[in-house]
């Protein structure tokens, strides 16, 4: 069903603003985009970044307003995790099925070109305005220098809140009565840093595996950039034993970085001077609901359902808000009061299904990647669904290779999780993973 053009506002220019910005303009809408900060085309970039991971949900999103092939060119595909166990050579886990991978792709370069596409297809897009109010009823935004100061009034038909985990938008709906509301920090903090590129511009490690180095309560990951570096994130406790808050002298950090991880020896002048440059940034899980106000405002994205990055899928999750907004408004045209319910509805299940999943592989991947008996269970796992890929697949595939709802990924993980549970309890299950037997037995069970 066709649309009539109205005036709508986004708040946001990060990934999911200006996607949702394309999305719109598209459909015939005007669109004007409020960011608070400068414009990222035109800043350095400001070392608080985790590289994204594209997966499945995230391509058929840019595939649906046809820019996923322009896209592919700013990303490397990654087909396995190169894990990197202190005392033991680097060893490699494949992701998927042959052909299926996770694409590395800069958060920087990625939003750079995202505004540049969405101004192309007219987007128009106020930077370094500040939104300090919204009115709800009304659909009315009021921006200015200060809060105290004078504001200016804009007045739209809709408003879309795309402004993040501490979305000014949400901030109103907060007032409301009714409205839940719920954050939740991770005690462990993040700090980017940066492998450069060799002299010649080639990858230091393997430039196609999401390198992990696992070390318990906390763990440095790498991912690649088009550009021969790799941006890495160091993942660990603020306070405590071993935190950011006791590594306070350059000593102190060289000390660290080789001691924990040696493989990156070579590296740790870039990596210290990096430590005491960038800041420590936190992570939260941020859940809410409703959604929406009446037919004027929704959240998209962050501003709706932050996540931890340890699945990679908050970019993804935010895109595929905006691909199942997509699909509504084309079977139900003007009706934005019933698009809305709709919306909210079928994503908010899906939106706290992928928040638990991404807090749960933060334990997997610290500390259970490294551990013996995890790595068994994968092989079963993995020996099993390639015998019955019509009966078994793993959760990770279903969360990153497939469209089905995060919810349905979860519930079905559980009850693998239940059966594969029971058949390492079996003993001589370290002689016999690969028999016939716990073939029959997983077969039996479900």
């Amino acid at each position: 069903m066709k649309q009539t053009p109205r005036n709508i506002a986004i708040v946001g220019s990060g990934l999911v603003g200006s996607l949702l910005a394309i999305y719109l303009r598209k459909l015939g809408h005007d669109i004007t985009v409020f960011d608070r900060r400068p414009d990222i085309r035109t800043i350095e970039f400001s070392g608080r970044s985790i590289n994204l991971a594209m997966s499945n949900r995230g391509w058929r999103a840019l595939a649906k307003i046809g820019i996923e092939e322009e896209i592919k060119k700013i990303a490397i595909p990654l087909d396995k995790r190169a894990l990197h166990v202190i005392g033991k050579s680097v060893y490699f886990q494949k992701y998927g099925k042959e052909g299926e991978a996770i694409w590395s792709i800069s958060r920087g370069v990625l939003n750079r070109k995202m505004i540049d596409l969405a101004e192309e297809a007219g987007v128009d897009f106020k930077f370094e305005e500040k939104v300090w109010d919204v009115d709800l009823p009304e659909a009315k935004l009021y921006t200015g220098e200060s809060e105290k100061g004078e504001w200016r009034e804009y007045d739209y038909d809709l408003i879309f809140g795309c402004d993040g985990a501490f979305s000014r938008i949400r901030h109103k709906m907060q007032r409301r009565s009714r409205f839940d509301y719920s954050q939740d920090f991770l005690d462990v903090g993040y700090k980017e840093l940066t492998i450069p590129a060799n002299s010649n511009g080639s990858h230091r490690l393997d430039a196609n595996s999401f390198h992990i180095w696992p070390r318990g309560r906390f763990m440095f990951i790498a991912m690649p950039n088009i550009d021969g570096s790799f941006t890495c994130t160091l993942f660990m406790p603020f306070e405590g034993e071993v935190s950011f808050e006791s590594i306070k002298t350059k000593e102190d950090a060289k000390n660290f970085f080789s001691m924990h991880f040696p493989s990156v020896d070579h590296e740790i002048e870039d990596l210290t001077k990096d430590f005491f440059k960038n800041p420590t940034s936190a992570m939260v899980t941020m859940k809410c609901y409703p959604w929406t106000y009446w037919d004027k405002i929704a959240l998209v994205g962050d501003s709706a359902h932050a996540i931890v990055p340890f699945y990679g899928q908050g970019m993804n999750a935010g895109f595929e808000d905006i691909y199942v907004l997509h699909d509504i408004i084309k079977k139900l045209g003007d009706d934005w009061g019933t698009i809305f319910q709709q919306y909210q509805e079928q994503r908010k299940p899906n939106a706290d299904a992928i928040a638990e999943l991404s807090y749960r592989n933060f334990i997997e991947m610290s500390s259970k990647t490294a551990d013996p008996k995890f790595l068994l269970q994968k092989k079963i796992e993995k020996r099993f669904a390639l015998k019955h890929p019509d009966k078994w697949i793993p959760l990770y595939s279903r969360v990153t290779f497939s469209y089905r709802p995060y919810a349905e990924a979860l519930a079905l993980g559980d009850a693998q999780e239940k059966i594969i549970g029971q058949i390492m309890q079996i003993p001589d299950i370290v002689e016999k993973w690969d028999s016939k037997e716990i073939e029959e037995k997983i077969l039996e069970l479900l």
